[in-house]
């Protein structure tokens, strides 16, 4: 781009501070928005936060400005990372919508499974007429912490992060942004994939609900993927990446299992998941959440395993270990997240057959 290169960051949580810190401590000019002041106050008082990165080394990230007010947040912004749990996507779309203008690239950080296509329909029930492109990330380029009021800790980047454009024909313009910022994003062939290769579907839900009892205990004070995961409950994880990567198959989409993607973005192998996890020192050094009322239950539950297992049932997969978690979920926090979670509807995918559906993700469509 001959013009400075603007991005915002939507989001002041464990991702959206470490990103915006990180790109501002590279020399972007980056805006960061919350709609909760009080999360921002302290970053906005500082002009910027203090990052610390896995070799041990600290930074000031300087941002543009740090604001709740979205009209400002987004006017003249290039690329708008969302960086919040997909809980909170539907409520963004409605946020961005009157403001976002022709030329502007959305990019979810992760989508989760289904995001791109729901953050549309929203975008398009709400009556934005503007010619943006949506995209979405398979996960989030880091494993990172806010360890303060203005301070983010990154335990590790990913080595690639594949990132997909809704419609696919549109992926190249968002990484020609992207590979400004960031060398690892690389073009996934649509946002199916990207969904469907959600491995945060696999990991975060079925550890937190196998280590119940211990969270509880302990308020989290164990290693996550290191204590969290053992032989036995990685073997439910395996059972829950081979489900996921059936429905892939299904619609036509290549997976990768959750051992080749741990291989793929962390250089972590093993011959079995158990091994590849605790290979991995990415993983290494990172607590379990403090309690269970927590974005890996209330998020990846509804916006991970809820629409995998509507894709399944649509398409005839056995989805027996996936819904055995969401009822498990439903159960321990009270809560129907199958009818608040990403139905085919909401993804705009209700009634369609595979072959329209592959339709709609590769090829043009009109602004929403």
């Amino acid at each position: 781009m001959d013009e400075i290169l603007k991005i915002t960051v939507i989001g002041a949580g464990h991702g959206g501070k470490a990103m915006a810190a990180d790109l501002a401590a590279r020399g972007f000019h980056v805006r960061l928005y919350n709609r909760t002041p009080v999360n921002i106050d302290v970053i906005a008082v500082r002009g910027g936060i203090e990052l610390t990165y896995e070799d041990g080394h600290s930074c000031f990230g300087r941002l543009a400005f740090a604001t709740n007010d979205i009209a400002r947040a987004l006017d003249g912004a290039h690329l708008i990372m969302v960086v919040i749990p997909a809980s909170g996507h539907t409520d963004i779309a409605t946020t961005c919508a009157p403001y976002l203008r022709d030329g502007q690239v959305v990019v979810l950080h992760p989508g989760r499974t289904g995001g791109a296509l729901e953050f549309r329909q929203v975008l398009q029930q709400t009556g934005c007429r503007a010619d943006i492109t949506i995209a979405e990330a398979e996960t989030f380029l880091f494993a990172s912490r806010s360890v303060g009021p203005a301070e983010a800790k990154i335990f590790r980047h990913k080595n690639s992060l594949p990132v997909a454009a809704l419609p696919a024909s549109r992926t190249q313009t968002v990484l020609d942004y992207l590979s400004e910022i960031y060398p690892q994003f690389i073009s996934a062939p649509n946002v199916l994939y990207t969904s469907l290769n959600n491995m945060g579907a696999v990991f975060h839900p079925a550890l937190m609900l196998l280590n119940a009892g211990w969270i509880e205990t302990t308020q989290g004070d164990f290693q996550f993927y290191m204590e969290g995961v053992t032989p036995a409950t990685a073997s439910i994880l395996d059972r829950l990446d081979r489900e996921r990567v059936t429905v892939a198959t299904a619609m036509g989409i290549k997976a990768q299992s959750a051992l080749d993607w741990l291989a793929r973005a962390y250089s972590a192998h093993g011959d079995t998941l158990y091994e590849a996890m605790h290979a991995n020192p990415g993983y290494k050094g990172i607590n379990a959440p403090v309690s269970l009322r927590h974005r890996y239950l209330f998020e990846d539950v509804p916006y991970s395993l809820v629409p995998i297992a509507e894709l399944g049932r649509r398409f005839g997969v056995d989805v027996h270990g996936i819904e055995a978690l969401i009822q498990l979920a439903c159960i321990m926090h009270g809560t129907d997240y199958r009818h608040r979670g990403r139905t085919l509807s909401r993804m705009g995918l209700e009634g369609l057959s595979i072959e329209e559906i592959i339709q709609m993700v590769e090829t043009d469509v009109p602004r929403v």
